[in-house]
């Protein structure tokens, strides 16, 4: 059998997406030790009721002691805080990254915290579900899903290298990206489709009124299979928008204009106009099919 990549692996929040990666790296054998580490006691106790890691404790920094990669998994808005807390842990040499949605920021928020010697190599698993929390921790998450890595220009080729191998070995297909290129492309592909669900649901509540029991009976096809991501962590998406501010501004712009766009067509009834943006999505989707991501 061959040597395992890593000979600790420390997880700072065991939610999901932390969650996922302590059960597929312990299955695939890519660390001897993996621990986490959550402020929330509760949390803790969950994670060790389950035997996610090898232990789950609520002192971030002590978790973080021997560490030969660290994975901040936390809402992107308290990466750098977690970064902070963790900083006189690491030893050096020691691969600090995390799997937040949005790079510009939490590069941002944790590249001052992480000590000399020390590699900062950012990344992003685009994998997941609507379900928070340690219960929510599956086996195969990152099957065949894409990590995104947004190394910074002074990164460790090496230890570029070595998280690549890593996520690879966790079942995932590995890119390299610019951190603006990425959050602009995230914004599109993962953003707009959570704000816009999110606001359907709030719609067809304030619409309901004296129907509210009904919109929710007869609420299958689209609004149930589009308005499933609108169960996703609150804490977690309040911290991508606020994070992504202008990538997610600008998109949302553009997607204004092409409502109106359809908006107009139907009120003058032009279906012709319809009928070749419904064609031309069709393939769009097909294509995501054919690309095992939808």
């Amino acid at each position: 059998m061959s040597e395992p990549l890593f000979g600790k692996i420390a997880l700072i929040g065991i939610g999901l997406i932390g969650g996922s990666i302590a059960l597929e790296a312990r299955k695939r054998g890519l660390a001897k030790h993996i621990v986490a580490a959550t402020r929330s006691a509760e949390t803790a106790a969950l994670a060790n009721k389950l035997k996610l890691a090898d232990h789950c404790g609520t002192d971030l920094a002590e978790a973080c002691r021997d560490a030969d990669l660290v994975i901040v998994c936390t809402p992107v808005g308290a990466c750098g805080p977690a970064t902070k807390a963790i900083a006189s842990a690491l030893k050096p040499g020691c691969i600090v990254s995390d799997v937040g949605s949005v790079k510009q920021t939490v590069i941002a928020d944790m590249a001052p915290h992480i000590p000399e010697g020390v590699h900062f190599v950012p990344a992003h698993p685009v994998a997941g579900t609507e379900n928070s929390g340690p219960e929510a921790a599956l086996l195969d998450l990152f099957q065949g899903r894409w990590c995104i890595l947004t190394p910074l220009p002074d990164s460790d080729a090496d230890a570029v290298a070595k998280l690549e191998a890593f996520w690879k070995g966790l079942g995932s297909q590995v890119e390299r990206i610019d951190a603006k290129d990425h959050d602009r492309i995230l914004a599109i592909t993962s953003h707009l489709p959570h704000l816009i669900a999110y606001t359907i649901v709030g719609t067809a509540d304030d619409l309901g009124g004296h129907l509210n029991s009904e919109v929710l009976k007869f609420a299958a096809g689209g609004f149930r299979d589009f308005t499933r991501i609108a169960a996703s962590d609150p804490t977690m998406w309040r911290d991508v928008f606020m994070n992504n501010r202008e990538a997610v501004l600008e998109v949302l712009q553009r997607f204004q204009e092409d409502l109106f766009y359809l908006q107009r067509a139907i009120r003058w009834g032009e279906g012709d106009k319809l009928f070749d943006l419904f064609t031309r999505t069709r393939e769009i989707r097909r294509a995501l099919i054919h690309l095992h991501q939808a």
